[in-house]
């Protein structure tokens, strides 16, 4: 049952590739355009995750149990660890899967967020995490402070992520867009090179984030999707070499990485491309970063903001209101502080460009997540939509 891990990791890579899913751009964009489009798409893996954990709970697939609120931990994590992500040019998932693609300062990013997360859970900076995070209240969750039945919430959420989901596909209707001539046909074109629609993206990420409950507690993991604990596992394994670590959540991260260099190579995106210097030495920053903000938090955007949200735990969502605190704040340092004056926002390994990528998304193109004006597509001859 263990290699359902690496199974689910390989599609869920797969996906976050080709659908350019980049949480940190999700957040960004809410600071630097003021779009909320894909961080609708992001409440929209919440929203439909949410409906799947409480109907496995209810079916007694799984057993969702109370737990306590350590607050200080989460809101200081959440900030340095959205902060973090935009010097590393994308959070935990979205480092795993550039680094699929071939960037190297994602590969750096990547080293040292597990670098980080080991020595922050498991390492020598342990006892950090544990004091901050002992600073607790014993409720846990909307529904504990409330006595309601998590299906009210549910409902309340379902139905303002299906609100929101509703204008920007009104907006977009009323756009007129184009799309590239295709190359392919069929399933291969809608796999490797049809540009896939944010909400479509997300919708397949929720199914799969509901998949990941059943499958990861058949083996004994009682949880979600989750990127940091496994990735303090992988740190801790290399240093001790106990098998025992290798658990369904490490061959899931595995899976994350090698679908994600699959889809790269299929839809012909994967290439070596090395950062300069300034980059690199923000990746590394940014990596150690986010192992020690998602540490104390006790989770990164997708075990906190994605996963405890869905069960409307109070750490799920005061992580996700701190770690978009912290990406504002990033971004209003290294990016609309630099608007006009001819510098190159941070992010170089990615995140610095899913604002283009949206827009491309919107005209049935693809921008690579590292394309800039000098390796952009050349021009060609576009087709209108409808």
């Amino acid at each position: 049952m263990i290699l359902t891990g690496l199974l689910l990791g390989l599609v869920l890579g797969f996906v976050f590739q080709r659908g350019r899913f980049c949480v940190t751009g999700a957040f960004r964009d809410l600071f630097t355009i003021r779009s909320t489009r894909w961080f609708t798409a992001f409440m929209v893996i919440v929203a439909i995750q949410s409906v799947g954990v409480f109907a496995l709970d209810a079916l007694g697939v799984i057993s969702l149990a109370p737990d306590t609120f350590p607050w200080l931990g989460t809101i200081i994590g959440g900030l340095i660890f959205g902060f973090s992500i935009v010097l590393a040019g994308g959070c935990a998932t979205g480092t795993y899967y550039r680094a699929g693609e071939g960037l190297v300062g994602s590969w750096f990013a990547l080293i040292f967020y597990i670098v980080g997360a080991t020595a922050f859970r498991k390492g020598p900076l342990a006892g950090t995490t544990e004091a901050v995070r002992s600073v607790e209240t014993q409720t846990g969750s909307f529904q504990q402070l409330t006595g309601l039945s998590p299906w009210v919430f549910v409902a309340l959420l379902v139905a303002g992520v299906g609100l929101a989901v509703r204008h920007h596909l009104r907006r977009e209707a009323a756009m007129t867009r184009f799309r590239l001539p295709a190359s392919k046909t069929g399933l291969a074109h809608v796999l490797t090179e049809k540009a896939w629609h944010p909400f479509v993206t997300a919708a397949i990420i929720g199914v799969l984030a509901i998949a990941a409950w059943p499958l990861s507690w058949a083996t004994g993991r009682e949880s979600g999707l989750g990127i940091t604990g496994p990735s303090a596992n992988i740190g801790a394994f290399l240093g001790t070499g106990d098998m025992a670590l290798v658990d369904w959540g490490v061959l899931m991260v595995t899976g994350l990485l090698i679908g994600s260099f699959v889809a790269a190579k299929a839809s012909g995106e994967f290439r070596i491309r090395v950062p300069d210097a300034r980059t690199t030495v923000r990746s590394i920053v940014g990596g150690v970063g986010m192992g020690w903000g998602a540490a104390w938090a006790g989770g990164c955007t997708i075990g906190n903001a994605m996963v405890d949200t869905a069960t409307f735990s109070f750490q799920g969502w005061t992580a996700l209101v701190f770690m978009v605190l912290g990406t504002g704040l990033a971004a209003k340092i290294f990016i609309l502080n630099h608007k006009g004056k001819g510098t190159t926002p941070v992010g170089g390994s990615g995140a610095g460009l899913t604002s283009a990528e949206g827009a491309a998304a919107d005209a049935g193109a693809v921008l690579g997540s590292d394309s800039t004006l000098d390796d952009a597509p050349r021009p060609v001859k576009l087709t209108p939509i409808g």
